[in-house]
């Protein structure tokens, strides 16, 4: 069973995210060995299952009230995944999701409805996530539609004006189709949705990684911006770890479809424990040319293992350069090693 961290403390700037401080003492969104395996099945006319995919394999983490927790990992390791089966778009087929302390897993469609309504969603693709056929205006009061939000014409109109000009558009642009949009623009109509209806949580699914830099700040600026207007909370799916070193307050990293270490930004960035970390931050760029130079790469071999014929024991242990032979006979345990910071490694240290 994979262990969580537990805290009753309040983190704030000095995690790696500005804003109000995170009282982490009831979780807004606990997930417990969450699984979501896909069965691989053969035949033409009567089909069997030859194999499961294990996308998502024994995942745990706490979101709180207003906290960033950055997930990050490589194309594959199961990140969306898990953020799909929060929001019950993909069954899991063990595990449990609480949010706001009511067990998701297992509800129907017509009583995930009201539950849907505290949880928005960004998607990547600012091009491909928005409807062609549909006015900005439409696009973003959908939710107040959907959810009922909006008693008279009028209050939805006045909504829909107060939400463009809350993500930084103007309200006269209502009247315009996506394709009218800049990238930036798009993901902000992305962005006023998925506050429409006055969540609690967003999940960000890759939702900068399509933007130019320049603008990749001006959104991740806006998000923090309504983070510390409304508390929200952020599950922020990211593969570019200065972008998530930006913007969360605690970090946890995947891989083939497990977290094998979370903690506080601040200590993931500056002591990470997990060598599949430790590779991961050493190919981050620095401006310094002199520390450039002088800085170790940890260079990982071979590709990402198939989540269809995982290896025994430690998953990363194919591609670890410090594996022992105990790392590819025993699953290694999530387990503390730091305040605030665990980690699943059998040759990790307690700090």
């Amino acid at each position: 069973m994979t262990s969580t961290v537990s805290t009753s403390e309040k983190v704030g700037e000095s995690s790696g995210a500005r804003g109000q401080d995170v009282d982490r003492t009831t979780p807004l969104l606990s997930v417990r060995d969450l699984q979501v395996h896909f069965p691989l099945k053969r035949g033409f006319i009567v089909q069997r299952e030859v194999a499961r995919v294990k996308a998502v394999d024994g995942v745990s983490f706490d979101i709180y009230p207003g906290e960033t927790l950055g997930l990050v990992g490589e194309s594959g390791s199961g990140k969306t995944t898990a953020a799909k089966a929060v929001v019950q778009l993909n069954k899991p087929g063990n595990g449990s999701v609480k949010f706001e302390g009511q067990e998701l897993v297992g509800l129907s469609t017509s009583a995930m409805r009201p539950v849907r309504r505290k949880m928005g969603m960004v998607f990547q693709d600012p091009y491909g996530s928005l409807n062609p056929r549909m006015r900005a205006g439409d696009i973003v009061g959908e939710p107040l539609k959907v959810h009922g939000l909006a008693d008279t014409k009028e209050a939805y109109r006045e909504q829909v004006a107060s939400l463009m000009t809350t993500v930084g558009l103007s309200p006269a642009m209502a009247e315009r189709y996506p394709n009218e949009f800049s990238g930036g623009q798009r993901q902000r109509l992305g962005v006023a949705r998925a506050i429409a209806a006055r969540p609690s949580l967003l999940i960000l699914d890759e939702s900068v990684s399509a933007l130019d830099v320049s603008i990749q700040a001006q959104i991740l600026n806006l998000l923090q911006d309504l983070q510390e207007k409304y508390n929200l909370a952020y599950l922020f799916i990211a593969h570019d770890l200065s972008v998530v070193r930006h913007i969360s307050h605690r970090v946890a990293v995947m891989y083939l479809g497990k977290i094998v270490e979370t903690a506080d930004a601040k200590d993931l960035y500056e002591r990470p424990l997990h060598p599949y970390t430790q590779a991961l931050l050493s190919a981050i760029p620095t401006p310094n040319p002199v520390h450039e130079r002088s800085r170790e790469r940890i260079i990982l071999r071979g590709d990402l293992p198939s989540p269809l014929a995982p290896p025994p024991g430690c998953s990363f242990s194919t591609r670890c350069p410090i594996a022992t032979d105990i790392c590819s006979q025993t699953v290694p345990e999530l387990k503390t090693l730091a305040p605030n910071q665990q980690a699943a490694c059998h040759l990790a240290t307690s700090v």
